[in-house]
Formats: structure tokens, C-alpha cells, sequence
């Protein structure tokens, strides 16, 4: 038993899992059927005597599968925990955090935050899912990945459909703000901590990723991925921006 918990929480020493297969299409595509069914059943959603219960019920899976992460490494001393790797600070974790209070609040304001966040940021995640490169499906890091990489967007895109959450220029503009306010704080705990590699401001990650094309010069680095996000932000509002155009004509 011993064995099987140190193997099954544990990383291995050779790459596991591969870019573009079944193991990586796999959970994109279980998350965009859970989209789909929201959205063909978001009126039925709506007016469910469950529908309270439904929101409290993914709030608590997405705070579990963020948390299990830290859970894993405190119980796992063979997984060497330490803050040059699990401090949280990434986009990821707190786009997690503030979908699930977003969702047991109905709060405007976090999904203002987590839908920039996920669909400008956190999208590279899984695209190019490196976390993942000794750990495989037989692994807990590769179900507790997938579960906090796709959860968010479901519970971004229930709020949509069933409560009729949408941003704004002003929201984009506040989330983008305190997307540089975690920079800064990445930057600097970088700098003070050997090693720290945290939002891959530092150096380009160690498995293959789209941050591969970038120069490895910091400034021209920081500034060609200051200007993605700021067109994934366009981007990400661009449907809400033709759709009141659209209503505007109407």
C-alpha cells in the first residue's frame, strides 16, 4: 500500500505525458461538454429548486482541487515542498479561488477578475499543459491539474448562461490591473528566491511550452508577454463588444 500511495502521488523520473494525445484532449474536451450542457439546459438550470446547490457544490470542487495540490505536497515529503516552487502565486490558483467565491456569492466583481484571468491567461495552461510532464493519468497530479484547469472555465461560463454574467472595459481594465499587481509580486519573490520561476518571469519553462518562441532577454521577454495578454483581453471581450454593437443597431 505504502508503495502504491508513494507512486500514485508521486512523480516519476521519465516524461509521462505528451502533448496532443488522448490524455491531453481527453479533459478539454469532458470541459467543453460540461460548457455545452450548461448552455442547452441553462433555463432549466435557472429555475431548479437545485440550482443553489449546484453552484455550492462546484464552488467546494474547485476550492478542493486547488487546495489538494498544497495538501499533496505537506503530506508528501518526498515531493521536497518549499517555496521555490509552491508559493501561491499564479494566475491559475487565485482564477480557481475567486470562481468558487464567485460562484457561492454570485459575485460580480470575481468574475470580472477570473474571466479575464482564464480565458487571457490560464488558456496557455492547456494548451501546452508542462506541469504535467512526469505525471501521467496514472498519477493525482494529473487529475488534480485538470480538475482546477477546467473547472474555472465551467463555472466562468455557468455564470454566463445562467445568470447572465458578462464583462465590461472597466472590468477588463481592473483585472488587468491586478494581473500586473501579481507580476510585480512574482517579479520580486523571483528575485529574492534562488530558483523561483514564478509566472515563468525568470526563465522559460523546463518542458516544451508556447513560451518557447520567446527571446530570453527579461525586458523584450516581459514586454512581447505584457502585449499577448493585452490581446487576449481584446480578444476575450471582443463577442461582448460586436454583440452590443448588434443591439445597438437593432
Amino acid at each position: 500500500m505504502k508503495e502504491f500511495f508513494l507512486y500514485f502521488f508521486g512523480e516519476g523520473t521519465q516524461p509521462e505525458f505528451a502533448l496532443f494525445t488522448p490524455a491531453h484532449f481527453a479533459p478539454v474536451l469532458l470541459m467543453l461538454g460540461a460548457i455545452a450542457l450548461i448552455s442547452r439546459f441553462r433555463d432549466r438550470i435557472r429555475t431548479s429548486r437545485h440550482e443553489e446547490t449546484l453552484r455550492f457544490v462546484l464552488a467546494f470542487a474547485l476550492i478542493i482541487s486547488d487546495m489538494s495540490y498544497y495538501w499533496r505536497l505537506v503530506g508528501s515529503p518526498w515531493l521536497h515542498p518549499g517555496p521555490v516552487e509552491n508559493l501561491p502565486i499564479g494566475v491559475c490558483g487565485w482564477a480557481v479561488i475567486f470562481c468558487s467565491f464567485m460562484l457561492a456569492g454570485k459575485k460580480q466583481g470575481l468574475f470580472d477578475i477570473a474571466y479575464f484571468w482564464l480565458l487571457s491567461g490560464s488558456v496557455f495552461a492547456l494548451l501546452t499543459p508542462t506541469p504535467l510532464t512526469y505525471t501521467g493519468p496514472t498519477r493525482f497530479r494529473y487529475y488534480q491539474f485538470w480538475l482546477e484547469h477546467t473547472l474555472g472555465y465551467v463555472a466562468i461560463f455557468y455564470m454566463i448562461f445562467v445568470h447572465g454574467m458578462r464583462p465590461t472595459v472597466k472590468s477588463a481594465v481592473r483585472s488587468w490591473v491586478l494581473l500586473v499587481v501579481m507580476a510585480v509580486i512574482a517579479y520580486s519573490v523571483n528575485r529574492m528566491i534562488p530558483g523561483a520561476n514564478y509566472l515563468y518571469m525568470a526563465r522559460p519553462e523546463a518542458a516544451p511550452s508556447v513560451l518557447d518562441i520567446l527571446p530570453p532577454n527579461f525586458g523584450l521577454r516581459t514586454a512581447i508577454i505584457a502585449a499577448v495578454i493585452t490581446l487576449m483581453y481584446a480578444l476575450a471581450y471582443l463577442p461582448w463588444y460586436m454583440k452590443d454593437k448588434k443591439a445597438a443597431r437593432a
